[in-house]
Order: structure tokens, then C-alpha cells, then sequence
């Protein structure tokens, strides 16, 4: 299973490369994954990477969730896995994002990694800092929702 845990800085070269941090080459070495799948992501001003048995995954569950013969959901479809890129890992374990991802979400030098799960998010330091919620609401929010979890068990 790919769980990829952490907050690792990095900083992508003139050409636009980044090395994928060691610890996340790592798990995804070990599950045989060296093709990533780059979206930006739906919700967020970042740009998440799938490892390709995670992104089929998330493509065959939003196809069961949608009628071929839909022309709207169609569309939503399409939008979804044109906005992907393939990128493949290189031996040194880099990865090549292409020019117009970094525009979309301001990237020019210094990123950070997120592991989240079974994706892993690549941020600029600016819009990461923008969605953090204060520790204090944060532990509080948490709270309530293991509370009301709990009750509900």
C-alpha cells in the first residue's frame, strides 16, 4: 500500500526539474510506481502527484460515478484526465514538470512536498501558508470531528 507521510523543501531547476524526495522514491520504488500521474489539484492552488496505480484507481471511480451517454458529465470527465500529464521519474529521481503546471500554481523556484495519503502535493511555500488553519482551530476542529465520530460509532 502507498502512504506517503511529510513536508520535504525542494527547489526546481532552470529546466523545471525536481527531485521526488528520497523518502517518497522510496515507497514508490518498492511498489514498482516509476510513472506519475501530475494534475493541479480540484480544491487547492498546488499540484498533486499520483503514482499511476493510485490515479487509475481515482479515474475508474469517478467512471462508474458518471453515464457515458451524459453530455455534462461527459465533459466533467474529459476536463478531469486532460488536465493530467504522465511524467516519468529518471534514474537520478527527477521528475520534468511541465512550464504551464508551474504557471498555474506560481511556482519558480522553492516548493515543498507534501506526502498526503497516497498522493503527494507539491505547493509553493506562499499558498501552503494560506490554507494552514491556525493550530488552536485546527485542534479544536479535529476535536469535534473525532467527538462526533466517536458518538456515531
Amino acid at each position: 500500500m502507498l502512504q506517503f507521510l511529510g513536508n520535504i523543501e525542494a527547489k526546481i531547476d532552470a529546466k523545471a526539474r525536481l527531485f521526488v524526495p528520497a523518502s517518497f522514491r522510496k515507497i514508490l520504488q518498492s511498489c514498482d510506481q516509476n510513472t506519475l500521474i501530475l494534475r493541479k489539484d480540484l480544491f487547492q492552488n498546488c499540484l498533486v502527484l499520483y503514482p499511476l496505480v493510485v490515479w487509475e484507481e481515482e479515474v475508474a471511480k469517478l467512471r462508474s460515478r458518471l453515464n457515458r451517454w451524459d453530455m455534462e458529465q461527459q465533459a466533467l470527465f474529459r476536463q478531469f484526465v486532460v488536465d493530467a500529464e504522465r511524467l516519468e521519474m529518471d534514474t537520478n529521481g527527477r521528475i520534468l514538470i511541465p512550464k504551464r503546471y508551474c504557471q498555474m500554481v506560481g511556482i519558480i523556484t522553492d516548493v515543498r512536498f507534501l506526502g498526503v495519503d497516497n498522493t503527494i502535493e507539491i505547493w509553493t511555500n506562499d499558498a501552503l501558508d494560506k490554507t494552514l488553519i491556525p493550530a488552536e482551530e485546527f485542534s479544536a476542529r479535529i476535536q469535534a470531528l473525532m467527538n462526533n465520530s466517536s458518538q456515531n460509532d
